[in-house]
């Protein structure tokens, strides 16, 4: 966030949490993938996750 490294998450949960912990109060998985494009993802996003 702001160029800041905040973690490694594991599931659209787990990055849930972090987005809340990280101010955006009451976010949860759907909001995350509506809001993708505030998401730098590394790797590959939840589209690439093992499931």
């Amino acid at each position: 966030m702001d160029g800041q490294h905040l973690g490694i998450v594991f599931s659209l949960h787990d990055l849930a949490v972090f987005l809340e912990r990280a101010g955006l109060e009451g976010w949860d998985e759907l909001d995350v993938v509506v809001h993708t494009e505030l998401i730098e993802w590394r790797g590959g996003g939840p589209d690439v996750w093992e499931r």
